[in-house]
């Protein structure tokens, strides 16, 4: 996984923040609990103690700017998300959890402030922007969500089109906290979290904007990656969901099947071939390897680079002896389905058969 330090990063990355440097940090992540972050010091699943974390970074590097509307932002999300917002069932995506989201908003919420604090005056994005950016994180995965109207099984259906989906959320909620002239710039920059959009035809006018949805994107794969239990949680939750968004295997026009995971184990074993593309093609290229940016809090230490290698290294293991008992940790799920795994698993069994029935 190549590295290349982002122009302006240099100095900044020695300074001590967020309560620690990077000893403690690596430290922490030792002993790390299964829905804590990577410094093992905030509970991911958590909506308020990712909010108060969050709260605690902007109040550092922008003191006395109002939180109000980025608090607010977290109640809805913590209201549509556990199925308490009116209209909307809540999330059930197991692999896409609340805990993903508020996991990833972290990253974005270390990523913006060490933005700030390593770039000069004319490139820094400023209290607003870096609440819009806030916000739009926390809104990535909204387009999962079900409604109560809705004819779909399960939000993972929602995968092809989910951030058009959270793009049009996103233009309900930002009115709703009082943000309302950034929602045409965060309906176009929650696109770098996917792949409906190639990325030279998301349009942008300020480069600053454009550096926030690199910053938002970043973070969504970072935080994923170097979960704790990212390798279990690709076989056990990943593959069910590109099951049932049809990513894993379908029917051609001419009736034949395309399988691209034929399995959970499968889909583990191509996933280092797809950290390593992740690496070259967004990461560090089209983000400009903005994860460097998070150096700027822990005195030139990644935690969450250092956990994705970790992560691989002992996927290779795996990989290499086929010991897949050595994959043994079993996290919890935050969906508002008070059985989520067995559903999800019930209705990808129903669905390939279906799909199998069909030839």
């Amino acid at each position: 996984m190549a590295m290349t330090r982002p122009a302006g990063l240099g100095a900044a990355t020695t300074r001590l923040t967020e309560g620690g440097a990077g000893d403690r940090a690596r430290a922490a992540s030792r002993h790390r609990r299964n829905d804590f972050d990577v410094t093992n010091t905030v509970q991911v699943s958590s909506t308020s103690a990712v909010c108060e974390a969050v709260r605690a970074l902007v109040a550092a590097q922008w003191p006395g700017q109002p939180f109000e509307p980025i608090a607010r932002a977290f109640e809805t999300f913590d209201a549509l998300f556990s199925g308490r917002l009116p209209g909307y069932l809540g999330v059930d995506t197991v692999y896409h959890d609340r805990q993903h989201t508020l996991d990833m908003t972290l990253a974005t919420a270390r990523l913006l402030v060490g933005h700030e604090r390593s770039v000069q005056d004319g490139a820094r994005f400023g209290y607003d922007r870096t609440a819009m950016a806030l916000v739009t994180a926390l809104f990535h995965d909204a387009g999962y969500v079900r409604e109560t109207t809705d004819v779909r099984r399960n939000g993972a259906e929602y995968t092809a089109t989910h951030v058009s989906r959270s793009a049009r959320f996103l233009a309900r909620v930002l009115p709703s906290i009082g943000m309302g002239e950034w929602a045409p710039v965060a309906t176009r920059i929650v696109h770098f979290s996917g792949y409906e959009i190639p990325f030279a035809q998301i349009e942008i006018d300020d480069p600053r904007d454009r550096k926030a949805g690199h910053l938002i994107a970043t973070a969504d794969l970072i935080a994923q990656m170097s979960d704790r239990c990212y390798l279990e949680k690709c076989r056990d939750r990943l593959y069910p969901e590109f099951v049932l968004a049809g990513v894993a295997l379908g029917r051609e026009s001419d009736g034949g099947m395309k399988v691209h995971y034929s399995s959970g184990l499968d889909l583990l074993r191509k996933t280092p071939r797809f950290v390593e593309k992740t690496m070259r093609e967004r990461l560090d290229g089209e983000f400009g390897a903005a994860y460097r940016y998070v150096e700027a809090l822990y005195a030139g230490h990644n935690p969450y680079m250092e956990a994705i290698q970790r992560n691989v290294a002992y996927l290779r293991q795996v990989l290499k002896s086929e010991n897949w008992p050595m994959l043994r940790r079993d996290p919890p799920c935050f969906t508002y389905d008070p059985n989520p795994l067995p559903n999800v698993r019930s209705l990808m069994l129903g669905h390939l058969t279906e799909l199998w029935g069909q030839g």
